[in-house]
């Protein structure tokens, strides 16, 4: 978060995340040097060492753009200016070879008015003159050197060496633009996708040390940890949601604010119904061939058709739910009647030909319809075991809870539709966010090699569910810590970004 909101902690945050990394690597080196390797060939290790990589580049990238920011601006700043100088001589000597007889017209316009003409005159406005005035410097220049100087000073403190941030001051000088672009899109795009390789790195080492998704079982385990994890990944988003982010696309909520408050790129975005539609509508349009994955070549059951109903439930759903947020169509629909309202009759100008305050704002409960639909399938699904049937049912009434959850959110935004830019955080989507959160985890884990696991050890459905729900409530209050710390940091940042703005005035 530290690194989203561009402070100047992220990279102490990022170094000491880094050290303790590196402590358990170097005690997972020794501990896999003395041991015998019980998961050959499994995919923890190797991503683990990639992981390790890109985020040391990362960093080393983060200490450049530290020791660079300021004056990398500062840089280019001087070359437009000193190109937009070059281009106004050249423009200027041209004009006086072509009108020699305006130039004293010019020179009594800009500073004599017309009342006298001294050799000061003169010699003040000849082209000289001119680009003499034009190199002196501005009045504000010395305010932004001691701008540029406190933030020096402030990265010297944070780095903990004067000598270190020279040389990394020198490197990133030395860095083409054309270099320093791509590092800048590979800094934010890790930032951006840290999380889900972070979520896949621990699941992947549970996986390891569980000893579990051996042979064909891997399908089975795979299909529970992707499908799971989406959910999961849902709830975290929900939460988001309600807590105020995306809401420049008008995800949080809220009434999506207009063109110059957001860019013309961010009133392109979607609406979140449409992502959430497009979501299921591709995941059924791909997992219906891949159902049968686990008995390729065997006959089909009856199991095996109840999936594949399902994948074209998410289908068929998702498709609907896109095209009803599509605007053209909703102005397809209304074609008839509006008609009327442009033959330009006396009823045309009247309020009832208003867009309805419910148009403002997107409500679509196909999305969680579809959900509702799945939970309860899910629910009396009949499984192997009654630990098995008992879990898979754990998370499909958490989605029918969820389903629920939006639907009350819905009835509020249609009794009282969002009229502010800012989130409204309806207190039915904590309930949501919560359901999908912990009814993911349950997902992951109703895999056949953990629920064998949990048979062999004398453990009960029990067990999963109130261990989940220990863990989803942590991670709901973490989240909110971290995201209140982005706050933190973006409202510590804003003073120096306006005096810097002051300054540049």
């Amino acid at each position: 978060m530290l690194s989203v909101a561009r402070s100047r902690l992220a990279c102490v945050t990022q170094i000491a995340f880094f050290g303790l990394n590196a402590f358990g690597l170097l005690f997972a080196t020794i501990y896999n040097g003395r041991t015998p390797d019980m998961y050959e060939n499994n995919l923890h290790h190797t991503l683990g060492w990639a992981i390790t990589w890109v985020v040391l580049a990362q960093i080393l990238i983060g200490l450049l753009r530290l020791c660079a920011n300021d004056h990398k601006m500062e840089d280019s700043q001087g070359e437009e200016r000193l190109a937009f100088m070059h281009m106004d001589t050249d423009a200027m000597s041209g004009y006086h070879q072509m009108h020699p007889e305006s130039v004293a017209s010019m020179h009594r316009y800009s500073h004599d008015s017309g009342h006298g003409t001294g050799s000061n005159t003169s010699r003040s406005h000849s082209p000289t003159g001119l680009l003499q005035e034009k190199d002196e410097e501005p009045p504000h220049l010395e305010d932004q050197t001691r701008h540029y100087e406190s933030s020096d000073r402030e990265n010297q403190r944070l780095l903990g060496s004067a000598k270190v941030f020279r040389l990394l001051s020198r490197l990133s000088h030395a860095i083409p633009n054309r270099v320093w672009n791509i590092m800048t899109w590979y800094y934010d795009t890790v930032d951006i996708l840290i999380l889900i390789i972070g979520f896949v790195a621990i699941l992947t080492g549970l996986i390891t040390y569980g000893g579990v998704f051996h042979g064909k079982n891997i399908f089975n385990g795979l299909a529970h940890a992707v499908k799971g994890g989406i959910f999961f990944w849902y709830g975290l988003l929900t939460l988001s949601r309600w807590m105020g982010c995306f809401a420049e696309y008008g995800w949080a909520w809220n009434v999506r604010p207009p063109l110059g408050i957001v860019s013309a790129r961010q009133l392109k975005v979607p609406s979140a119904e449409f992502v959430e539609s497009f979501v299921i509508f591709l995941y059924g349009s791909t997992n219906v061939f891949l159902e049968h994955l686990a008995a390729w070549g065997g006959a089909w059951t009856a199991r095996d058709l109840e999936h594949v109903s399902i994948s074209i439930m998410f289908f068929g759903g998702g498709l609907f739910g896109m095209l009803v947020e599509s605007r053209k169509v909703r102005d397809l629909l209304n074609a008839s009647l509006s008609q009327w309202n442009t033959n330009g009759d006396q009823y045309s100008h009247k309020e009832q030909w208003a867009p309805p305050k419910t148009y403002s704002f997107s409500m679509n409960p196909f999305p969680a319809l579809i959900i509702l639909l799945l939970g309860l399938m899910m629910s009396s699904h009949h499984q192997h075991s009654m630990v098995s049937t008992m879990v898979h049912k754990q998370w499909g009434m958490l989605f029918v809870g969820f389903a629920l959850a939006r639907t009350v959110t819905y009835i509020l935004a249609y009794l009282s539709p969002p009229i502010s830019y800012l989130p409204s955080r309806p207190p039915s989507e904590i309930i949501a966010s919560f359901c999908l959160i912990s009814g993911g985890m349950i997902f992951i884990a109703s895999n056949k090699d953990t629920v064998a696991a949990m048979e062999s050890h004398d453990l009960n459905a029990m067990f999963v569910f109130t261990v989940t729900m220990g863990w989803t409530a942590f991670l709901m209050a973490w989240e909110i810590i971290v995201l209140a710390i982005k706050g933190w940091a973006v409202g510590r940042r804003r003073p120096a970004n306006n005096a810097s703005c002051r300054t540049l005035s």
